[in-house]
């Protein structure tokens, strides 16, 4: 399935041939599933027919760059990416249950958890980079979500506004809001308060918020802590550490002040719940 106006061939077009299937197997059962192997692994599906790969991942359906994304090269090589997060995440969502991927990339959270929350329920995927909302609508449409998925085309921050996001290097998983240095290759996108985002789409809780958006955390957070009623504070934050040294608050301190406990820690990310 594709949206209405997309080109594209319909999801499964792009399915792995014969030899690129037998590469995908051997990584998902062996250690070759690890990060350290992915862009080798990568170069070679890309030699044996070269473009995107159509997979399922997590209950969803995919059609993974792998070549210019990280994380499309990660959910397509290793059945268990991010698995400890969505476990998690899992742990707090019900039918009808709300989640927030702020930084929500092609979708690898945000249409992996669609089914949790189910018709009833409602997932908020804000993703910026003009390039990755496109494959995140594919995404979408061939995974058969509905109306419970609401896609923002804009970057969540501490103002209303624009933005500027580049990309790092040949990573499009990468893409980050930078300032006033950006390079030629900066591309300008709106800008709204994660409040304003969800007051737009008619959010009156969050049962869990997963945020990762390269080193501007603490930007989207802070201010929405300090402006957004507590009945509006989610129930479980799943927040990508990686980048902290480029906070300028420590936004994990600042979530513990209010009543969040850490849950737990991955490489990535630090799990935390509300007390």
């Amino acid at each position: 399935m594709t949206p209405d106006n997309d080109p594209s061939p319909p999801f499964g077009a792009l399915a792995p041939n014969t030899a690129q299937a037998a590469i995908i197997a051997l990584a998902h059962h062996t250690g070759l599933k690890h990060g350290a192997f992915r862009p080798t692994l990568s170069r070679l599906l890309d030699f044996i027919r070269p473009g995107p790969l159509d997979m399922r991942y997590q209950g969803a359906s995919f059609r993974f760059h792998h070549r210019d994304s990280a994380t499309e090269r990660g959910a397509l090589l290793n059945p268990d990416y991010n698995l400890d997060e969505l476990k998690f995440l899992r742990a707090h969502l019900r039918d009808g249950g709300v989640f927030v991927d702020v930084g929500a990339n092609v979708g690898t959270y945000a249409l992996a958890l669609a089914r949790d929350v189910g018709t009833a329920g409602r997932v908020i995927a804000i993703e910026p980079h003009p390039v990755t909302q496109a494959r995140l609508a594919f995404n979408k449409a061939a995974s058969g979500c509905g109306q419970q998925v609401r896609l923002v085309r804009a970057a969540a921050g501490d103002g209303d506004g624009e933005l500027l996001i580049e990309t790092d290097g040949d990573n499009l998983a990468a893409s980050r809001i930078v300032a006033g240095n950006a390079s030629g290759k900066a591309i300008r996108v709106p800008s709204q308060r994660l409040q304003r985002i969800l007051e737009e789409a008619g959010a009156a809780r969050i049962d869990a918020l997963k945020i990762d958006v390269e080193g501007y955390e603490d930007r989207v957070l802070t201010g929405f802590f300090r402006q957004a009623p507590p009945a509006l504070w989610p129930k479980a934050v799943v927040i990508e550490h990686l980048s902290r040294h480029e906070w300028r608050d420590d936004c994990i301190a600042d979530m513990a002040s209010r009543g969040y406990a850490v849950a737990g820690r991955t490489h990535s990310n630090t799990l935390l719940e509300r007390s």
